[in-house]
């Protein structure tokens, strides 16, 4: 065999020696691509499955609902003051200012409350102080809505009555209930978002001559004001559309309230009250009901990402 044979033999075994090496690279290559477009395709359908049953609940309410509001009116349904199914007659404004009042008042008393304590869990308290308090506002999430029904059925109910008058069961104990339900979410959230504003920028507040407190209320709030809202926007989500605590303390009377020891009845506990038993047009203004919460909800929402827009704008 001549010379220049031998080197074409060489050439041509090292030829396959980097051709098997490259297939062999190649096929776990291949393989993650593989798991890859498999990862890609789950967390396309897990978004599209939550995307897909938001707008199936919407289509449903509203389809349900809105003809019900056409055919009792508008007008009628909205600011009609009696709710009465045998006579057909379906005014749900007494339960609309039900449930903004209890809102409202839950959310001042909840953000106030609720924002001091993130505040002290994330600026001041010592590690070991907060070790004990953030486990305890993280149980309170996890307590069942009717264990807080009961709570305020046996003892807060009698603490109004025997102070206030009126039996208790009013609309004092449902904002009083609601404003200790929204806590843990307006906790956790606000503390989230206070944490994740820079050291930079408290650091630079504190080298100006700010005090610790002016630095957390002129330069950490501010920072962390997209979070504080968010937060703020859930906890009226779940204060409106709380229903078992609701049902047992508010004493389930259509009328609207002129003081806070009255007994009232809001949308969600009007819903689940007479749900059951409901059919024909009496059903169909139930599902209308729903539908004026879930517009309630979106517009929440929408007014919060326009002012959260407007100030990153700024």
């Amino acid at each position: 065999m001549d010379v220049i044979s031998i080197k074409a033999a060489v050439a041509k075994d090292n030829a396959a020696k980097i051709t098997g090496s490259s297939n062999t690279h190649a096929k776990p290559k291949k393989i993650r691509n593989v798991f890859e477009r498999a990862a890609e395709a789950i967390f396309f359908i897990s978004a599209s499955t939550a995307i897909l049953s938001v707008a199936a609940i919407s289509v449903y309410i509203f389809t349900q609902g809105a003809p019900a509001i056409f055919e009792i009116g508008i007008k009628d349904f909205l600011f009609g003051t009696t709710w009465m199914p045998s006579a057909e007659e379906f005014g749900i404004f007494p339960m609309i200012v039900a449930s903004v009042c209890g809102t409202v008042g839950a959310t001042v008393i909840g953000t106030v409350i609720g924002l001091f304590t993130a505040i002290f869990l994330a600026e001041i308290a010592p590690r070991w102080l907060a070790s004990i308090v953030r486990p305890a506002v993280e149980l309170l999430a996890g307590i069942p809505s009717v264990v807080y029904g009961f709570f305020g059925l046996v003892v807060i109910i009698p603490l109004i009555d025997r102070h206030l008058g009126g039996g208790g069961d009013s609309l004092l104990a449902v904002i009083i209930i609601l404003a200790i339900m929204i806590l843990p979410t307006i906790i956790s959230i606000s503390e989230t978002s206070i944490r994740a504003v820079p050291l930079a920028y408290r650091e630079g507040s504190l080298a100006l001559g700010a005090t610790h407190v002016q630095t957390i209320f002129k330069v950490v709030l501010p920072a962390a004001r997209s979070g504080i809202m968010a937060s703020i926007v859930l906890g009226v989500g779940r204060a409106i559309g709380e229903t078992m605590a609701v049902i047992l303390i508010s004493g389930n009377t259509v009328q609207i309230p002129n003081a806070l020891t009255d007994r009232v009845r809001t949308l969600t506990a009007n819903i689940a009250l007479e749900m059951p038993y409901a059919s024909g047009l009496h059903s169909k203004a139930l599902f209308a009901t729903g539908v004026v919460l879930f517009v309630f909800i979106m517009t929440l929402n929408l007014i919060l990402n326009v002012f959260i827009n407007r100030k990153v704008g700024e």
